[in-house]
């Protein structure tokens, strides 16, 4: 397996990374939002919003 910040082979003690410096290099990524988990949404959220059912109410 490589480090895949820089392709070197992985250290066992920062896996799946060569180093500390790789591993706060991606941690680094993931706190500046360079990696994203791709999502569908619609473009508006407030139309969206009034789409969706009544929740359930309670019996009293």
């Amino acid at each position: 397996m490589t480090c895949p910040i820089c392709k070197k082979p992985t250290d066992p003690a920062y896996r799946p990374f060569c180093s500390r410096r790789c591993a706060d290099i991606d941690l680094g990524k993931w706190l500046a939002g360079s990696y994203a988990v791709p999502v569908d949404s619609p473009d508006d959220l407030d139309d969206a919003a009034r789409d969706l059912p009544d929740p359930p109410t309670k019996p009293h």
